[in-house]
C-alpha cells in the first residue's frame, strides 16, 4: 500500500495511463511539464478532468447551443485552422460571411437598395459593443456640428434594467453614463411611460431588448420608435438619438414565429440590430452579428478597409485571429435549414416550452411571468405562502429547488429579477432546440419528484441566499 501525499499523487496519476510512463508520474497543474507526455494520456488526463462538469444538454441555464449536427460539427473542425479575419487568404470563407450578412439583413427587412452592411463578431457582446461605438462616434460627430459641448459631460445611454452586463461593459470602457430604466414587478421590460424622460441631447441611443435574459420578454420597440419620433420632431436643436435592437436572444427567432411583429429596420430609427449566432442561431459557441440599416449609422473612423479578392472589403470588427469555423457553421444552418426549416425548429421549441410552462403552472405553487408563449423561456417565482394542493405548506424556497433539482442532473438557476423588482427571486427554464419532447417529458417529472422531495422532507432552507444560483445570461 502506498503512503504519503506523494505516493498518493502517483497512485491517482495511474488512472490516467495504464502501461504507459505516466502512469508512475506527477503531473504537474500549475506549471510546464518538464518533458512532453503520450498525446492519449494526455487526453485522458483532460478528459477525466472535466468528467465532474454537468452535462450541457441538461443546462436549462444557458441559451447557448448544445448540439448541431454531424455534418456541421466536421465542416466545422475542418476549418478550425482557418482565421475569419484574413479576408485575402481565405476568400471563399469571406464570402460565406458576406452571404450571412446579406441573409440577415433580408430577415430583419433592411429597406430595398440602401447599402447595408454587417459583420460576424465574437457573440453578440462584441456586436453590441460595436453598435455602441457606431451610436457614440455619429453623436459626437454630430453634437460637434450643432455646437454642442461634448467636452465637459459624457454622453448617455438608455436601456431597461434587464439589460445583458455587455451593456455595462461597454460603457464602462468608452466612456459613456449608463442611464437604466428600472423595471417593475408587474413589467420587466422597458417602461414606455418613463423611458423619454431619461433622454437628452447627450444621448447617443437607446436600446431595445428583443427577449430579456431574465424573462424572454420583448421591449415594445414599435412604440419605442414612436415615442423617438415624436421626440426628435419636438427637438430639432438636439443630435438625434437612435434605436439599436439588442435581439441576442430574439433576433434569429422572432422572425420565423412572429414575422408580422414590427421591431426591425421596418421601424425608421431603428438603425442597427445585433444578434448570438450561438443561441437561436442554431450554431455552437460563440459567433454574433450585427448588421446595420445604411453605411451612414457607421462612421468612417470606425471602418478598416482590408484587400479581398483583388478589391477592398469593408471591415469593423474589434477582435483578430479568430477561426472561421463558427461562420461556416451559421452558413452551414442557413443553408441546411431554410426558412422552412428554422420555422419548424422554433415552433417546435416554442410548443415544447409552453408544455412545460403550463406543468409548472397545474402545480399551483408558482407565478409565471413568462410560459413559453413568445420566446421559449418560463420564468417563475414562488407564490406569497404557497401551499400544495392538500394544504402543506412551502417551507422550501426556489434555491432549494435548485439544488434539488441538480440532483438530477438539471442546471436551473434561480435569481433576483434587476433595480425595480430585485426584491423578487425567479427561477428560469430555457428550452433550446435540442429539448425534445420526451426530454421536457423526463424534466416535468423529474421537477414534479423534485417538489414532492421538499414536501416531504425535513428542509433546511436557504433563508440567507439572496443572489444568483446558476449562470443566468
Amino acid at each position: 500500500m502506498l503512503y504519503g501525499e506523494e505516493n498518493k499523487a502517483k497512485l491517482r496519476s495511474m488512472a490516467f495511463g495504464y502501461g504507459s510512463k505516466e502512469k508512475g508520474s506527477v503531473i504537474p497543474k500549475y506549471r510546464l511539464n518538464e518533458e512532453s507526455i503520450d498525446a492519449d494520456a494526455a487526453k485522458a488526463l483532460i478528459t477525466n478532468q472535466l468528467l465532474d462538469e454537468g452535462n450541457s444538454r441538461l443546462n436549462m441555464a444557458t441559451f447557448c447551443q448544445t448540439y448541431m449536427e454531424r455534418q456541421a460539427v466536421e465542416l466545422m473542425s475542418e476549418t478550425l485552422d482557418k482565421n475569419a479575419i484574413d479576408k485575402s487568404e481565405y476568400p471563399q470563407t469571406a464570402e460565406l460571411e458576406n452571404r450571412c450578412v446579406n441573409i440577415l439583413a433580408r430577415l430583419w427587412n433592411a429597406p430595398k437598395n440602401t447599402d447595408y452592411l454587417g459583420t460576424s463578431t465574437v457573440g453578440s457582446s462584441e456586436a453590441c459593443m460595436l453598435a455602441g461605438m457606431a451610436m457614440k462616434f455619429r453623436w459626437r460627430n454630430r453634437a460637434k456640428e450643432m455646437g454642442i459641448d461634448v467636452l465637459t459631460r459624457k454622453p448617455n445611454l438608455v436601456i431597461s434594467a434587464a439589460y445583458q452586463i455587455c451593456w455595462e461593459k461597454f460603457c464602462v470602457y468608452w466612456d459613456v453614463d449608463l442611464r437604466v430604466v428600472p423595471v417593475s414587478r408587474q413589467s420587466l421590460v422597458l417602461d414606455m411611460d418613463h423611458v423619454m424622460n431619461y433622454v437628452d441631447e447627450y444621448t447617443i441611443g437607446i436600446v431595445g431588448i428583443l427577449g430579456t435574459t431574465y424573462s424572454g420578454e420583448y421591449d415594445d420597440i414599435k412604440s419605442l420608435d414612436e415615442k423617438l419620433s415624436a421626440y426628435i420632431e419636438e427637438h430639432p436643436d438636439r443630435p438625434a438619438p437612435v434605436i439599436h435592437i439588442d435581439g441576442a436572444c430574439g433576433g434569429m427567432f422572432t422572425p420565423f414565429t412572429e414575422p408580422e411583429l414590427e421591431w426591425d429596420f421596418r421601424l425608421k430609427n431603428v438603425v442597427s440590430i445585433s444578434t448570438s449566432g450561438h443561441k437561436y442561431g442554431l450554431t455552437y459557441p460563440g459567433v454574433g452579428w450585427i448588421v446595420w440599416r445604411s453605411r451612414e449609422y457607421l462612421p468612417e473612423e470606425l471602418i478598416f478597409e482590408v484587400s479581398y479578392l483583388g478589391g477592398n472589403m469593408p471591415t469593423m470588427a474589434i477582435n483578430f485571429s479568430r477561426s472561421a469555423s463558427q461562420i461556416v457553421g451559421q452558413y452551414y444552418n442557413f443553408l441546411r435549414f431554410g426558412r422552412q426549416g428554422y420555422s419548424h425548429i422554433h415552433l417546435k421549441t416554442q410548443e415544447i416550452a409552453t408544455l412545460i410552462g403550463d406543468r409548472i403552472e397545474h402545480t399551483g405553487l408558482f407565478e409565471l411571468y413568462n410560459k413559453g408563449s413568445r420566446m421559449p423561456i418560463i420564468c417563475y417565482k414562488l407564490k406569497k405562502d404557497a401551499e400544495y394542493k392538500d394544504g402543506t405548506k412551502v417551507v422550501w424556497n426556489l434555491y432549494d429547488l435548485s439544488d434539488r433539482l441538480r440532483m438530477h442532473g438539471w442546471q436551473v438557476p434561480a435569481y433576483p429579477l434587476p433595480d425595480g423588482a430585485e426584491e423578487v427571486t425567479v427561477q428560469r427554464v430555457v428550452c433550446r432546440a435540442d429539448l425534445t419532447f420526451n426530454l421536457a417529458e423526463a424534466f416535468v417529472e423529474d421537477f414534479r419528484e423534485c417538489l414532492d422531495d421538499l414536501k416531504n422532507a425535513h428542509v433546511l432552507c436557504n433563508e440567507e441566499k439572496t443572489g444568483r444560483y446558476g449562470f443566468t445570461h
